[in-house]
């Protein structure tokens, strides 16, 4: 066996610039694929253009019992969830383009944070659970 030719060497170059693009149309399936909006009528994703949402952008989900906050992972997901009568308060921290939403929790635990919601999607995030929190709070009188 001789060396290798320039079409030879070319082969293995057009192989190797396949294998890679590949690889990288996969990685960017599986990012998209993991990015999709979770199901459910009040969810609210976070713009992959601010920090932390890159890759997977994190999501607010809002139900008349609980908040969630989903983050998906490479594998997996995080998953945090509140109660509406744990909801201590919520505040709404805005910026030149997207608004940061903090929803403070009674009993100490971690306030639920999330990154990069537009103005308008953080007041309805705000405005559903003060919704459904004083339909909760009538039931129970």
């Amino acid at each position: 066996m001789g060396t290798p030719g320039p079409d030879t060497t070319s082969q293995l170059l057009t192989i190797g610039v396949g294998i890679v693009v590949v690889v990288l149309l996969l990685l960017g399936l599986w990012a998209w694929l993991k990015g999709r909006r979770v199901p459910g009528e009040h969810v609210f994703v976070a713009s992959r253009m601010t920090r932390g949402n890159r890759l997977f952008p994190a999501q607010v989900v809002v139900t008349p019992t609980s908040i969630a906050l989903v983050r998906p992972r490479w594998i997996g997901k995080e998953e945090e969830s509140v109660h509406l009568a744990h909801v201590a308060s919520i505040k709404i921290d805005t910026h030149v383009l997207f608004s940061d939403v903090v929803i403070e929790t009674s009993g100490g635990q971690d306030p639920l944070v999330c990154h990069g919601h537009t103005k308008g999607d953080a007041i309805r995030i705000k405005q559903l659970i003060e919704q459904f929190q004083s339909d909760h709070y009538k039931v129970q009188k």
